[in-house]
This record gives structure tokens, C-alpha cells and sequence, in this order.
């Protein structure tokens, strides 16, 4: 006889199993040590390029000004 069989033919049986390994599982986790982890700083990504050819002074738009600050003010 099959264990998928012994099983299927035993169906209280196999929820009286399942039951004992969530509880198992439960208490287990509990005793699981938590390792220390480091403070670790957010990646930080910074572009720049070189276009020859373009004007010196640039200012960016308006959106992209709001787009920069609204993401900035939320890292903090």
C-alpha cells in the first residue's frame, strides 16, 4: 500500500498529522535564534554624462524638480 493511499483511505488521520506539524512548526519558529543583522545604508545611485556640444546652462523643469524632492522627502 501506497502512503497516498494509506492516507486518502484514513482522512482524520491525515488532518490529525497536518495539525501536529503546523503546532510543531509554530513552537519551532519561536526557538529559531535571530541573527544581528548590520545597519546598512540605501543604495544611493548618481548619473552623470558628458554631452559635448550642449549649452552650459541648464536648468531642469519645473516636474522634474517636484519628481526630486517628492522622492527625497520620502527616505526620511
Amino acid at each position: 500500500m501506497r502512503l497516498s493511499h494509506f492516507f486518502i483511505d484514513r482522512p482524520i488521520f491525515a488532518a490529525v498529522v497536518s495539525i501536529v506539524f503546523v503546532i510543531v512548526g509554530a513552537v519551532s519558529i519561536g526557538r529559531l535564534p535571530v541573527a544581528q543583522y548590520p545597519e546598512i545604508a540605501p543604495p544611493v545611485v548618481r548619473v552623470s554624462g558628458q554631452y559635448p556640444g550642449r549649452a552650459r546652462t541648464w536648468s531642469p523643469p519645473p516636474w522634474l524638480l517636484r519628481l526630486s524632492s517628492r522622492s527625497t522627502a520620502s527616505r526620511t
